[in-house]
């Protein structure tokens, strides 16, 4: 009698696991199957001392999807002998942390372990969230490990960053990839070993190579390559692998490092005037679901920023460009976006007018401020004359070539200079000429 019931659990709880996807089954059960992080938990290096201490602290643990956080969490807190519980900070609030934290101060209050909270996607608490776990983190009560796809020191609150070890995970290698899915077709307790199937060495590099370095994408890949052969004897080639894998973009983080990330590649790349490479930031972000008013306003921000009037057209065909983009939408907007950035990459480039406006800021901030000259003055009112307001004022048109030689600010100082590049180069002559006639 008293073994039914446990025959049923193992039972049940053996088609539980065989419904999971693959790559949670072979999700590593110890740091010893855990692939990668070497430069973190290598011999000698920080976090595998604070391993073999027993002593884990506060962690914050980034890096990009599929490289591994929370399986690295798990195992930590089982390597130290350590209770886990998990926070969502999507779901969780103020209310479920104090709770996990009450939960953790009974276990100690005990006698038991310092145990482990797990927080995933913590950037995503609110600063009164993150506040709340501060006491018990600077207490010792709880061992806090965080995980995040953002940076965490713009993301995560100053306070707690100061108080955890921030530990950069990096994406598995190709090689490594290749390893582990290696490793899950011949396990035949939680992989596919069991199945009788072929797959090509060119397949696996391709999942390998393609799945950007996320483990869990590469093993769904290699689980749907598997189990959608039409029949047993079908070969698994790398057209089959191709389609299994999916969009090489399906990770992209709109909102986290990623998109910074690659917008200020594509700016740096127009502004360095590599089409090329600009070309190829725009279309990573257009594929992982940029939003195209993003894209569009950023473009015309350069088009002042970094081209000026070394090309005066950079700009309206920027503005052109975000509203067609927004009057036809994809798929076509995206020739519009190619067209502006193939136009502002090879456009000459200056950022004299940037300068200008900045350095002119600066002074009305730092320097002492500049009267407005008599003749420059407001004239249109009753008390203008018997104040000598606008009195000597020359008027440009009354002058044959429309430039009256008289003092415009009061004092010297140059800010705008045009670069020797492009329209510019024109301006600069011209300006050099003003200048002369305005006898500066």
């Amino acid at each position: 009698m008293d073994q039914t019931p446990s025959m049923f659990q193992s039972q049940e709880d053996d088609f539980l696991e065989s419904a999971k996807p693959l790559a949670a089954r072979m999700r590593p059960r110890s740091l010893a199957e855990y692939v990668g992080q070497q430069h973190i938990l290598g011999e000698g290096k920080l976090l595998r001392r604070m391993v073999d201490a027993g002593r884990l602290g506060s962690i914050i643990l980034s890096g990009p999807p599929g490289t591994g956080k929370t399986t690295l969490a798990h195992l930590l807190a089982s390597e130290t002998g350590s209770e886990f519980r998990t926070l969502s900070a999507v779901t969780g609030g103020v209310k479920e942390v104090r709770e996990a934290l009450g939960w953790a101060t009974d276990l100690v209050a005990t006698g038991s372990p310092r145990p482990v909270l797990f927080i995933d996607e913590i950037h995503r608490f609110s600063k009164s969230q993150q506040d709340a776990l501060l006491p018990d983190v600077e207490s010792g009560i709880v061992a806090l490990i965080g995980a995040t796809t953002s940076n965490p020191y713009f993301a995560v609150n100053g306070a707690l960053i100061s108080r955890s070890q921030v530990f950069q995970l990096e994406s598995l290698s190709p090689d490594e990839i290749r390893g582990l899915m290696r490793r899950a077709i011949q396990n035949s307790d939680r992989g596919l070993g069991k199945e009788t199937f072929q797959i090509d060495d060119d397949a696996i590099a391709l999942i390998a190579d393609t799945c950007e370095g996320d483990a869990r994408r590469a093993l769904t890949a290699l689980e749907i390559a598997v189990s959608s052969r039409k029949s047993p004897e079908d070969v698994i080639d790398r057209d089959a692998a191709a389609e299994s894998i999916g969009s090489r973009v399906a990770g992209y983080d709109g909102t986290g490092d990623d998109h910074y990330d690659l917008i200020s590649a594509m700016i740096k790349s127009i502004r360095g005037s590599d089409a090329d490479a600009a070309m190829y930031w725009l279309a990573r972000m257009l594929e992982g679901g940029e939003d195209l008013r993003f894209l569009c306003r950023r473009l015309v921000i350069l088009a002042s920023e970094d081209v000026g009037n070394a090309d005066p057209h950079a700009l309206p065909l920027a503005v052109s460009c975000m509203q067609a983009c927004e009057w036809v939408g994809l798929p076509e907007s995206q020739l519009m976006l190619s067209q502006t950035v193939a136009y502002l990459a090879l456009a000459p480039k200056s950022n004299a007018a940037t300068v200008a406006i900045g350095t002119a800021r600066r002074d009305v901030r730092e320097q002492a401020i500049v009267a407005v000259p008599q003749h420059l003055r407001d004239s249109h009112s009753a008390s203008a004359d018997r104040q000598g307001r606008g009195e000597g004022y020359i008027y440009s048109h009354d002058v044959p070539d429309a430039v009256a030689a008289q003092d415009y600010l009061g004092v010297d100082r140059t800010y705008y200079e045009p670069v020797d590049r492009g329209f510019e180069r024109e301006l600069q002559e011209r300006k050099k000429w003003i200048g002369q006639r305005l006898k500066r």
